[in-house]
């Protein structure tokens, strides 16, 4: 072979590499946006419709690892973990929502890594979940969610090695930490306030009968 066909065969290569990089992207910026829709319907309690979301992204994570066999440096690019990071983020959530249990890491296939950086990002929308709960009156629910946040932000603190080693996990928690905080006192005043509530409404129960006693 002469020079010049080594040199279109290369060019060949790069091109069909550079066209894969574009899907990847492409596909993945599409898995980061059906991962944020389902979080959104998880939040509105349509859990339907957040696991079509999921399912669609799933399988454009299916579609990377076909690239990745002809292309594994590709599967490495930081819109990949991104996306993997928001799949790994809103399936967690639905879970938790839905039948408040964590999902196996196994079970969404991406990377520890992913898993563990889309876990602290759940104790950000937990918060929003127990302020949504608070709005509707349900604090044993809102208290519900703190101990879970509280839950998850002790296990990843306690990973040794793995909290020094995971880039942005250390970020992560102290953002966690002052949210799980701010929280707290969301929940303690309301909690309060209907405690307050519902000592009047007996004291009001008692005067109540006490006057159609005094009647009778």
């Amino acid at each position: 072979m002469t020079l010049k066909s080594f040199i279109s065969k290369i060019q060949k290569e790069l091109k069909k590499r550079e066209e894969a990089k574009e899907k990847v992207h492409r596909d993945m910026r599409k898995a980061t946006r059906l991962s944020k829709q389902a979080i959104l319907f998880t939040h509105q309690k349509r859990f339907r419709a957040a696991k079509k979301q999921l399912k669609e992204a799933d399988k454009l994570f299916l579609e990377l690892r076909k690239v990745a066999e002809v292309h594994p440096n590709l599967v490495y690019a930081g819109i990949v973990g991104a996306a993997m990071q928001e799949y790994a983020e809103a399936q967690t959530l639905l879970s938790l929502v839905e039948k408040d249990r964590f999902i196996a890491p196994e079970k969404l296939n991406v990377p520890a890594v992913a898993f563990v950086l889309g876990l602290a990002d759940v104790i950000g929308e937990l918060r929003r979940h127990a302020l949504d709960s608070l709005r509707a009156g349900d604090v044993k629910r809102a208290k519900h969610c703190l101990q879970v946040m509280e839950h998850i932000y002790v296990e990843l603190t306690s990973m040794d090695e793995a909290y020094m080693l995971v880039s942005g996990l250390r970020r992560k928690c102290d953002v966690a930490r002052r949210i799980i905080e701010a929280t707290r006192g969301d929940v303690t005043i309301e909690a309060r306030r209907d405690s307050l509530e519902q000592s009047i409404r007996k004291l009001e129960k008692i005067l109540g009968r006490k006057r159609k006693v005094g009647k009778s």
